[in-house]
């Protein structure tokens, strides 16, 4: 049962959206790397227009900056763009806008529930919780580090996107089927 909801299986109820967002410490490595995968996983998917992709920073370290150009270059050899990504800090209203807000470490998860109000935290989650085939509990920060860094962020993130997706779908697919019994009981 992991067939693809399509935007045109629902035409007859309201779009059932949702609205993902990553974060990392400065917006200008993991998160916006997790956002061009994810994006493109998506598109792939035939979802992109019932699913939201964004990311951001826990600090204004690079505001409006895009992806390092490490990120950029690790990113395109599997390609992936991420060049028209822009740096940008988490704001209130992403906590009120996203259903699902993904740090890539214990730090920045620790900065986004300090941040959040308390009635929304149970959105905030960790990226890797949705691997499978890595074991790691974060996202680690490739910036000070060489090359390979950039490359095991790039695996943990697929490894993670690839099973975020699968909860997405079924989360799309549990409620389009509650619309469609919304609708039969009327």
């Amino acid at each position: 049962m992991n067939e693809t909801l399509k935007p045109t299986e629902t035409s007859a109820a309201p779009q059932v959206h949702y609205s993902v967002l990553f974060l990392c410490m400065g917006n200008i490595c993991r998160s916006p790397t997790a956002h061009g995968v994810f994006r493109h996983m998506i598109k792939e998917a035939s979802l992109d227009a019932v699913v939201h992709v964004s990311s951001a920073g826990t600090h204004n370290y690079h505001p409006g900056d895009p992806p390092d150009l490490r990120s950029q270059h690790t990113a395109a050899q599997r390609g992936y763009d991420l060049s028209d990504l822009r740096a940008r800090q988490i704001t209130e209203a992403d906590f009120i806008g996203h259903h699902l807000l993904l740090a890539m470490d214990w730090d920045n998860l620790a900065l986004a529930e300090h941040a959040c109000p308390p009635s929304m935290r149970y959105k905030i989650r960790r990226l890797t919780e949705f691997c499978r085939r890595h074991d790691a509990a974060v996202v680690p920060d490739p910036y000070f580090g060489g090359d390979e860094g950039f490359t095991q962020v790039l695996d943990l993130i697929e490894d993670a996107c690839s099973g975020l997706l699968d909860h997405v779908r079924q989360y799309l697919q549990h409620n389009a089927q509650l619309q469609d019994n919304q609708r039969d009981h009327r």
